[in-house]
């Protein structure tokens, strides 16, 4: 898809605001970490938006309640569908627990069990698949035709989009003025969300999206115009494996500055600092942001620079599995 024929974009700021009211009685308004060892070592003012203490411990959450609570009475009582091995699965469910709409996920067979107990455990009925696209989508096709289910995608949806960006509006309104904004990106819904709500209120202040060097699609993307696949990246990063969507890309190829890339040890070594310097349980995919700050690869010493955890949902079972053989 080139740029000329990306969609229109129908979120501005009074859709943002909105967001931002309707969602206000349900989602946590995330605290925001400072570190003076994270400044020294960016040569940089960094002010981390901590989603992963989001409902489900994760940005996802906001997509997805603004999602289902603009679905009509009818939408709502026939239920939603979704494909996801990871956060949306659980936001999903739990939003839908909460507003007493149906959900349907569908998952690969091989996504971690916990994931799918989780997910299970908001309410959700799983479909398990094959672990490909086509059988996702094949399989969620199939629900909506046999039970009138709603689509809410994880990431190409505006009202998905319109969520994600309510966690940049609020770390403006948390620490003021930012001469650039730092969050990770896989599928982009994040990113287009945190572009148009930073670019609404501050057009001057930069919008980097960070990814995996193995996962670097979106900076393909960005450089070629036209959306390009991922193919299967193998990443720690889970959760930036996945391709950019239609919609997203309409507004990253617009108003996104710049992407960066990570290596995997630089990811290994934001993780392990986050964890032990600042006590921040994030996974993989939130400490990717950080990793170009400790190399200052953003060539932005000097400034104030925000940068969105984007969740905590790590696997803890080898860990304390280690524990357990050596200590009991």
């Amino acid at each position: 898809m080139s740029i000329e024929t990306s969609p229109a974009v129908p979120i501005g700021e009074s859709q943002i605001r909105e967001a931002v009211e309707r969602l206000a009685p349900w989602v946590h308004l995330t605290p925001v970490a400072t570190s003076r060892t994270l400044d020294e070592r960016a040569g940089a003012s960094v002010f981390l938006k901590c989603e992963n203490l989001q409902r489900v411990g994760a940005f996802k959450f906001r997509g997805a309640m603004n999602a289902l609570l603009q679905l009509d009475d009818a939408s709502k009582a026939a239920g939603v569908v979704t494909h996801s091995s990871g956060n949306h699965a659980q936001a999903l469910a739990l939003a839908g627990k909460l507003l007493g709409v149906p959900v349907t996920v569908v998952m690969p067979d091989t996504a971690p069990p916990i994931k799918q107990a989780a997910t299970a455990g908001y309410g959700a009925t799983i479909r398990l698949c094959e672990p490909t696209l086509a059988a996702r989508e094949a399989a969620v096709a199939d629900e909506i035709a046999r039970k009138g289910l709603t689509l809410v995608h994880p990431f190409n949806d505006w009202n998905v989009i319109a969520g994600q960006a309510t966690a940049a509006w609020e770390l403006l309104d948390q620490v003021g003025p930012l001469d650039a904004v730092v969050v990770p990106v896989g599928g982009g819904g994040l990113l287009a969300g945190t572009a148009l709500a930073v670019k609404a209120r501050s057009p001057e202040t930069l919008v980097i999206g960070v990814e995996p060097e193995r996962a670097d699609d979106a900076r393909r993307s960005l450089a070629s115009g036209r959306i390009e696949p991922s193919g299967d990246p193998q990443t720690i990063a889970d959760g930036l494996r996945t391709s950019l969507g239609e919609r997203p890309f309409a507004v990253i190829s617009r108003q996104v500055d710049r992407i960066e890339t990570a290596s995997e040890a630089a990811i290994v070594d934001a993780l392990r600092f986050l964890w032990e310097r600042l006590k921040l349980v994030v996974e993989p995919s939130s400490a990717v942001v950080v990793a170009p700050l400790l190399e200052r690869k953003l060539d932005l010493e000097g400034r104030r620079i925000g940068a969105v955890l984007s969740g905590g949902n790590v696997d803890l079972g080898p860990f304390f599995d280690a524990l357990a053989a050596r200590w009991l």
